[in-house]
């Protein structure tokens, strides 16, 4: 299935839902992070009553392993609901067990004086189509099967690079239905390593444990456009790493930011 089929599916335009994953979007034996995320964020829109509020922030936990092929149930309760801003969650739960908790902060325009334009500018080169990675069945994660990575900064995983920043284009293979939104964002933002699995010499596992994106804007874009990321490590040391991204649409304008707490296992 796509990722547009599985963020469709009419089991999540209920607040309490029950489903499963198929081994093709696995990251190991655990289901891709960033497609999680965003069926946790579509569940969330779909119990939006006011769609004129736009997605601010979204947060997510991974508290445990969620297995594909498996079932899980998900769960939307709304927090609050104001004039102007509504709180969300969503919590997924396999086997009794919670895997992912995350936050969803929803806003609608209000009238204001106050304007600071963002500055940041991409600075990958144009799409090099010679340097989109070739999906290797064993070697990468099975998810990567639906997705073109375009490196363009930085190095592969385990190469044993001295830098800890990477920086590249990405895009679902299978072009967005209708449009681009947040949702393949939110999701595309995950698909890379994290930044510092470049500096190991040989494989080593790692995980995302918490995740923070703000969005600056709602997203609407053409379904075969890329998206850009670049990435840095702030500071990794006793097996944790914080990191910092910005993502960036295919036309230089910048969409969001993101960090990420991330457990290393390099011993």
């Amino acid at each position: 299935m796509t990722f547009d089929q599985l963020i469709s599916r009419p089991d999540l335009k209920h607040a309490q839902a029950q489903l499963s994953l198929p081994a093709s979007w696995g990251q190991g034996r655990t289901v891709f992070g960033g497609l999680s995320a965003a069926l946790m964020l579509q569940s969330m829109l779909n119990q939006l009553d006011d769609q004129n509020r736009r997605l601010l922030s979204f947060s997510c936990n991974f508290v445990g392993p969620l297995l594909t092929d498996m079932p899980f149930e998900l769960n939307t309760q709304l927090l609050r609901a104001g004039k102007n801003a509504t709180q969300m969650q969503t919590t997924i739960t396999q086997n009794d067990q919670v895997c992912l908790v995350a936050l969803a902060c929803f806003g609608k325009p209000r009238s204001s004086a106050i304007k600071v334009s963002a500055q940041d500018e991409s600075t990958l080169a144009e799409i090099n189509h010679t340097q989109t990675l070739p999906y290797i069945e064993g070697v990468m994660p099975a998810f990567i099967q639906h997705i073109d990575l375009n490196l363009q900064q930085g190095a592969m995983p385990f190469s044993g690079a001295n830098s800890s920043h990477i920086g590249g284009w990405m895009k679902f293979k299978e072009a967005a239905q209708p449009h681009l939104s947040v949702l393949h964002l939110l999701a595309l933002a995950d698909a890379w390593p994290p930044t510092l699995l470049q500096l190991c010499e040989g494989p080593t596992p790692a995980s995302s444990m918490s995740w923070y994106v703000e969005f600056l804007d709602d997203i609407e874009l053409a379904g075969t456009e890329w998206f850009a990321m670049e990435a840095v490590t702030h500071q990794a040391e006793h097996g944790y790493a914080i990191e910092d991204a910005k993502l960036f649409s295919q036309d230089g304008k910048l969409l969001a930011l993101s960090r990420q707490t991330v457990a290393v296992f390099d011993s």
